[in-house]
């Protein structure tokens, strides 16, 4: 049995990102960039207005004119005007483009409009309210970095660099193996006895696919070992990545580990609470996670370990999904014995409060359960306002 940060140290290198895929923008959120992004052209293409006025040129200003005929109107989205005759004005819009030659805008709040055109008082010009071509960013500029996570400032940064598609490191696909003779699908259970509800594998589908997983592929097996081997294999042939709930003590009918072939374990057994079974290896190419079956210590072995190899799959950073952080305790926490203790806990705007219920096999504690505060081993009961370090789901 190994520490908690002993088996982090373990994980750390063990998976790496995925073969990248070109993806359209609509696909591209959440993932992460395998290449960086160039812009495609300047941003602005051309000079614009940055306000709704009319364009003038300053050498008109500066020689005293007081009266510009408007000659024309010119609307964002208009191509580029050519030369205009001299002396005169343009109307002209936010986002519009400036024609040749002219360099000033002025708001349409300071001018006066008479017959003869319009009129301004030159002491209120301040700002020539131009956008000048290349002020954002200019063509080749690299605009977004490879390991940079597709979140909504960086989609629309892509769109605005106008690439329509993207090289992303590919999702990770997970299957779920959920073994048991007991477990049944959700609204089966009632009228068989002794069977329950297959809950597991539905919090942990859902939490593979916040760190980065793609298609989640969840199955039932019973404990039968021949089955649970032909189940596996036929996962090996497709997932990255395969997630054994259940099965992982020393009883008679524990075949999660018999049911991989030349199985590597690189974690076998964590010294902590609730989890203390699980197990983490490779067989066959695949990155195996064995997770106990009580729903509680299930999930909180699949966020400790589960979340940062999914990450890593993903393109991200494993440590990402150990982004631990002290806050004040917002109620007393207890000791702790033997072994690292996960607590269940939640947030308010005291701080972090245990949950009531603790126990392994807990599952109406998920209602409240936000974060996980980590105790060391041997720790005295915490007081109120003590710091306490958290981890949220």
């Amino acid at each position: 049995m190994i520490s908690f940060d002993e088996a982090c140290l373990r994980l750390a290198d063990l998976a790496e990102p995925l073969d990248p895929e070109t993806v359209g923008l609509e696909d591209a959120d959440g993932r992460v960039l395998a290449q960086d992004i160039l812009a495609a052209c300047d941003s602005p293409a051309h000079a614009v207005s940055a306000m709704d006025g009319y364009a003038i040129r300053d050498s008109d200003l500066k020689a005293g004119r007081t009266v510009w005929p408007i000659c024309g109107e010119i609307y964002a989205g208009d191509a580029p005007p050519g030369e205009l005759p001299a002396a005169v004005c343009a109307r002209i819009f936010t986002g519009a483009p400036l024609p040749a030659g002219f360099d000033r805008v002025v708001p349409q709040e300071l001018v006066r409009t008479t017959v003869e055109g319009v009129t301004l008082d030159p002491d209120q010009l301040s700002s020539s309210h131009i956008r000048q071509a290349g002020s954002d960013f200019r063509a080749h500029q690299v605009l977004l970095r490879r390991g940079r996570v597709m979140d909504p400032g960086a989609l629309l940064l892509a769109a605005a660099a106008d690439r329509p598609q993207v090289s992303v490191s590919r999702r990770p696909r997970v299957a779920i193996i959920s073994s048991g003779d007991e477990l049944v699908a959700p609204g089966t259970a009632l009228d068989r006895p002794g069977r329950v509800p297959d809950s597991v594998s539905y919090g942990v589908a859902s939490l593979a696919r916040r760190w980065g997983a793609g298609v989640v592929r969840r199955r039932r097996a019973p404990d039968d070992l021949a089955i649970l081997r032909r189940t596996v294999s036929e996962e090996q042939a497709s997932a990255d990545l395969i997630v054994m709930t259940g099965g992982a003590s020393v009883g008679e009918r524990d075949f999660a580990r018999a049911a991989f072939e030349q199985l590597e374990l690189i974690v076998d057994k964590v010294a902590m609470k609730p989890g203390k079974p699980v197990w983490i290896g490779r067989s066959r190419g695949r990155l195996v996670v064995g997770l106990p079956g009580n729903p509680t210590a299930a999930m909180v072995t699949a966020r400790l370990f589960l979340a940062p190899l999914l990450a890593a799959l993903a393109g991200r950073s494993p440590s990402e999904a150990w982004a631990w952080r002290d806050v004040p305790a917002g109620g007393p926490f207890a000791p702790t014995g033997e072994r690292e203790v996960f607590v269940r806990a939640s947030m308010d705007v005291a701080g972090a409060h245990p949950c009531d219920n603790q126990d392994s096999s807990a599952q109406a504690v998920m209602g409240e359960w936000t974060l996980l505060a980590r105790r060391d081993p041997a720790s005295p009961g915490l007081p109120t306002g003590a710091p306490v370090r958290i981890l949220a789901l």
